[in-house]
């Protein structure tokens, strides 16, 4: 189901909650949503569709990577950039890692762990810091 994008600061600003199977509708409405906005977005946080918890959907190519419970484990390579974001007006300048190294949980909740490069592991770094409660 494609949900609305929520564009409350507060509520964007709180550390979101471990996924469980029981999050497994709120990871396929977040992929929903992802494809829905495929002309304007590349990423996306399940806060960013009302939902707090640790869930991410992210544009690897023409695959959209869902990946709950995500942990950047290792980062190189530091860069400054511009992001734009739906749930928020703007851009804004930060800091990000051209290599990053990332464990995750995929939706049968088997454990995985790869390094992405380039613009994946920016999109990666900006969802992350959305499950963070960090707004940039």
């Amino acid at each position: 189901m494609i949900r609305q994008i929520v564009r409350d600061t507060f509520f964007l600003s709180r550390p979101s909650l471990p996924a469980s199977s029981g999050d497994l509708d709120a990871a396929r409405d977040l992929y929903d949503t992802l494809d829905a906005h495929r002309e304007d977005c590349v990423g996306m946080a399940a806060n960013m569709i009302g939902v707090s918890r640790r869930i991410i959907a992210v544009r690897d190519g023409e695959e959209i990577l869902l990946m709950l419970n995500p942990e950047i484990l290792k980062a190189a390579g530091p860069y400054k950039t511009s992001e734009g974001c739906l749930s928020l007006d703007g851009q804004r300048e930060t800091t990000r890692y051209r290599t990053i190294k990332v464990k995750w949980q995929d939706p049968s909740f088997k454990p995985k762990i790869r390094t992405f490069t380039g613009f994946t592991a920016q999109i990666i770094q900006h969802e992350t810091d959305h499950l963070n409660g960090v707004l940039i």
